[in-house]
């Protein structure tokens, strides 16, 4: 039997970048991992059935007003007409308190369902929301890194792709997070549309590579970019499926932003190890009459937070689930003179799930030892991106994946 040739993992990354993975779902936005990249079922990341998912605020959520320093007299001083007043908000200990809209939040912090991070941030901040987002996404910070952090760790984790779907990115366009080597991401945000877009003219031709003879042509390129079109049609069908038998008692709030879909899949039990989800529309930056709003964001993010924690409890798979809910930058101290906040640098960090060690971690940055009037990091995100790696998905060399060592946080512990 003749040798099927194989392609390495630079022509398969060039095969993508020039176009001929989008043909395949195109208006379906994305494309799953190839079977190329699956013979061998269930492989490394098979080995456990742990699951993170990623939650992005983007826009810069205004940390100051989420994690409320009500003891701190400054706070007041700094905002007097967005200052949460002590009798207005949900305090969580003698020192810090939610918004009142924040119950779901509140729930799962007493519940010691939350591990709390402060001043989470960078060095030499940016506070373009263009480049402070790619440099979360990335986990690379001023480098320009190509690929992103969750897509090395899936390429550190299983290395050559055998996971299908390792990685699945709830989205009209994939993020820059999920960027990986050789995995593709599994990309979709309507469960209902998701499906190959054609011509009239390409459909004799999509037929005929799906009647294909599965033992391949003998081109590694031509049965690359097949094996990616017969593993999207199979994949846009299993996620209408898995869409379609998910019924939830469970209320996910009142502006489900894709939780909702990771739940389904779970569900269905789906391969994927890591579900990137964003709150779009750079809907947290609160630059003017932020009170009402910011307030209504977090009644949605709480909510909607809680409800897929509750949802994974009644699945059976909360022991499984870790969540992540970060922004790319925080907002200044002081408000604004348009009753709003701008863009800033440090703010809190959440990590939820029934195996985290509740509580709050990291340095409170001071409101009175200032950077222009920003707050100060105390903890890097990669020390975070590290305590997931390493303490959660189990992968002993963080350092690898994001370039450097970075002391994890014992959030996890006998738990993880």
């Amino acid at each position: 039997m003749a040798k099927t040739p194989r392609l390495s993992g630079s022509a398969k990354q060039s095969l993508l970048r020039s176009g001929f993975g989008s043909m395949v779902l195109e208006g379906a936005s994305g494309i799953t991992t190839s079977p190329v990249w699956s013979k061998v079922a269930k492989a490394q990341a098979a080995a456990n059935d742990r699951i993170l998912v990623i939650v992005e605020l983007s826009g810069g959520n205004d940390g100051l007003n989420t994690v409320i320093p009500f003891a701190d007299d400054v706070y007041y001083g700094a905002r007097p007409n967005l200052g949460i007043k002590k009798d207005k908000l949900l305090r969580i200990d003698d020192h810090f308190g939610f918004q009142k809209s924040m119950l779901g939040f509140e729930r799962l912090y007493k519940d010691g369902l939350m591990g709390l991070v402060h001043g989470v941030g960078y060095d030499q901040p940016s506070f373009s929301h263009f480049s402070s987002m790619a440099f979360w996404q990335t986990g690379a910070p001023n480098s320009g890194e190509a690929y992103g952090w969750l897509g090395r760790m899936a390429d550190a984790i299983d290395p050559l792709g055998h996971t299908t779907n390792f990685l699945v990115n709830i989205d009209d366009s994939q993020s820059l997070a999920v960027r990986a080597m050789n995995h593709v991401p599994l990309v979709f945000n309507n469960p209902d549309t998701f499906t190959r877009h054609m011509f009239d003219e390409e459909k004799s031709a999509f037929s005929a590579i799906d009647r294909r003879d599965s033992n391949g042509s003998g081109n590694a390129s031509q049965d690359f970019l097949f094996d990616i079109a017969a593993s999207a049609k199979s994949s846009e069908q299993l996620v209408r499926d898995a869409w379609t038998d998910y019924e939830t008692p469970i209320d996910y709030g009142l502006v489900p932003f894709g939780l909702e879909k990771v739940a389904a899949l779970v569900a269905a039990d789906f391969p994927t190890k890591v579900y990137y989800v964003p709150y779009r529309n750079n809907a947290f930056d609160t630059h003017v009459y932020q009170g009402d709003l910011h307030s209504r964001l977090w009644s949605y993010t709480s909510d909607h937070i809680a409800a897929f924690v509750r949802d994974m409890e009644r699945l059976g798979r909360s022991d499984d689930v870790v969540v992540m809910v970060f922004s790319e930058f925080g907002r200044r101290v002081a408000e604004n003179t348009s009753l709003g906040t701008d863009h800033g640098t440090a703010g809190p960090v959440f990590v939820i799930g029934k195996p985290v060690i509740g509580g709050r971690y990291g340095a409170v940055p001071s409101l009175t030892d200032l950077d222009d009037g920003n707050l100060k990091f105390t903890t890097d995100y990669r020390r975070i991106y590290s305590t997931l790696i390493q303490g959660w998905m189990g992968h002993d060399h963080a350092d690898g994946i994001l370039k450097q060592q970075f002391n994890p946080i014992p959030m996890f512990g006998s738990r993880g």
